[in-house]
């Protein structure tokens, strides 16, 4: 196929982010209603509760013609646990889409927590001065993917040492040390600022419990925009009101929603943003770029931006 003219998608469930039909067709391709029409669906529905993964599941069983989907998120978890990847199609996901915002909630979160800006926000009379500079500070992140690769260069000018741990100790322009993850207790000593930003899978569910969180640092902050599994939320509860870490500024949460009551809302050292480093009119313009520009590369023959690894589950 050479011309997104003869490219057929299919955008569902329809009612869900319909603006996405604009874009496939914007890009050049013939949107359809009936799944059996096209070679290609865009999944609107990131799936959950609402059954959306079973219908997902459903509709690609009854259409094997279909030789790409395309799915909203970064996150595919909920698809890997639901048996949804195969090997017969190609699936891409969001990620790195939204990377830049994210990075950019993890830099504000990182300096939120060192410059103590929760306890001072919630004081009602002028206290002791405290917190830590992030300039010439350790940065650890957890994670070599959209995001560290977007938060780097945020942290560059600040002069950070930064380590990454990652699956495959590849090196990364602008980080001093790269490690995989059996050097990873390693990373967290001597960090100023833990940063989780890579994909859950089973090996990185729980990563930061008990004993990681007692190799921090005592005023280090741990920053999760990723996942909130990655995090035994128990364990951080207590390193945080023993005060073993400087603080936790939390995007995602386990369980989420956090419930109303839970302690971690009421913790001084602990920064909770209810999972808005990407919002929706952020991801509108992000998301609609992948979109089309993946159109015209399966139009064209080319590689897809975002591939999902079916064995790995991201």
């Amino acid at each position: 196929m050479s011309d997104t003219a003869e490219l057929r998608v299919v955008v569902e469930p329809q009612g869900v982010r319909d603006w996405i039909r604009k874009v496939v067709e914007d890009a050049g391709a013939v949107v359809v209603d009936d799944p059996a029409a096209a070679t290609a669906l865009i999944w609107t529905d990131p799936g959950g509760a609402d059954g959306g993964l079973d219908r997902l599941k459903t509709l690609v069983g009854a259409n094997p013609q279909l030789r790409w989907v395309q799915l909203p998120w970064a996150g595919v978890e909920p698809y890997a646990q639901a048996g949804v990847f195969d090997h017969d199609r190609v699936w891409t996901a969001g990620k790195g889409v939204y990377a830049q915002p994210v990075a950019e909630h993890a830099l504000a979160l990182s300096l939120a927590g060192l410059r103590n800006l929760k306890r001072f926000s919630m004081a009602q009379s002028w206290g002791e001065q405290s917190g830590i500079s992030l300039h010439r500070g350790r940065v650890t992140i957890f994670g070599g993917g959209g995001i560290t690769q977007e938060l780097v260069p945020l942290l560059r000018p600040m002069g950070c040492a930064i380590t990454v741990v990652r699956r495959h100790a590849r090196p990364m322009e602008g980080v001093e040390t790269v490690l995989d993850f059996t050097a990873r207790y390693e990373a967290l000593k001597g960090a100023d600022v833990v940063v989780l930003a890579l994909a859950l899978t089973p090996e990185t569910r729980g990563l930061i419990g008990e004993i990681e969180l007692e190799l921090m640092e005592p005023h280090a902050w741990l920053v999760n925009v990723a996942r909130g599994e990655h995090v035994v939320t128990e364990d951080l509860v207590i390193a945080l009101r023993e005060d073993a870490i400087g603080g936790a500024a939390l995007d995602v949460t386990d369980p989420e929603p956090l419930p109303e009551g839970h302690p971690l809302w009421e913790l001084p050292n602990c920064i909770i943003t209810p999972h808005t480093a990407n919002t929706e009119d952020m991801a509108v313009p992000l998301l609609s770029a992948r979109i089309a520009e993946n159109v015209r590369r399966f139009a064209a023959g080319a590689p897809l931006i975002g591939v999902v690894d079916p064995d790995l589950g991201y």
